[in-house]
């Protein structure tokens, strides 16, 4: 899966790791959040960062961060797939057609989140999300109008660069633009992490034995573009 640099971190005068870089027990530098637990390990070694163009993906990260919203990633991905059977995979053509039956059949169900104002949101913004097919042909083609240009990148990728940015002017530009369309739950912090996990950004850290591999697999991406500005 790796490349051949997979086990070489950033290292400090005394080689020591750079700030935000974890070696595990594997012998790989992971950026620091997955915290060598395995289920976490393995998102950010296979799915975090990598470039989405599938809509049932995008709209069940989206919907999925709206979830985490004061609560961690690591709570979310060990629910994800009963998130997945109580809203029929995230298929939002059948999660627009949730009543409030479903609503309250989702409120008493211990496998999910059981937050109300989280769980109708979800059934609106599959209504929204079918508007925004019909509109602009996929989610990915409106989504990916939003990949920021180079420019607006930091030049290097660290700890302290994305601890002190949890949101960038691209993110704040799509919340207010989400917002306006009736989606919910997608404040700038919400939609800036669906960026980093749909691969719209690689914020994997300098160092992080998947960073490469994932900048490779975005140079070689098919962008489904139309632009909304």
């Amino acid at each position: 899966m790796h490349g051949d640099n997979a086990m070489t971190g950033e290292t400090g005068a005394e080689g020591a790791l750079a700030a935000g870089l974890a070696e595990g027990a594997d012998g790989y530098v992971r950026c620091w959040w997955q915290d060598g637990l395995s289920d976490y390990q393995a998102y950010h070694d296979t799915e975090w960062g990598r470039p989405v163009a599938d809509d049932r993906r995008l709209f069940e990260k989206i919907c999925l961060e709206g979830f985490q919203a004061g609560l961690s990633w690591l709570t979310i991905l060990r629910k994800r797939e009963n998130f997945r059977k109580t809203f029929k995979n995230f298929e939002f053509s059948e999660v627009a057609r949730f009543t409030e039956d479903d609503v309250e059949r989702l409120v008493r169900d211990a496998g999910i989140i059981r937050h109300r104002g989280k769980i109708v949101s979800t059934i609106n913004n599959a209504a929204r999300a079918l508007e925004m097919v019909e509109e602009f042909g996929s989610l990915a083609a409106y989504f990916w109008s939003y990949e920021p240009d180079a420019s607006a990148r930091p030049k290097r990728v660290t700890k302290e660069a994305l601890v002190a940015n949890p949101t960038t002017p691209v993110s704040i530009k799509l919340s207010k633009e989400l917002k306006k369309r009736g989606w919910t739950f997608v404040g700038p912090t919400t939609v800036y992490a669906f960026m980093q996990a749909m691969g719209l950004v690689n914020d994997h850290l300098e160092g992080c034995c998947c960073r490469v591999e994932v900048e490779a697999e975005r140079a070689a991406f098919r962008r489904l573009l139309t632009r909304t500005d």
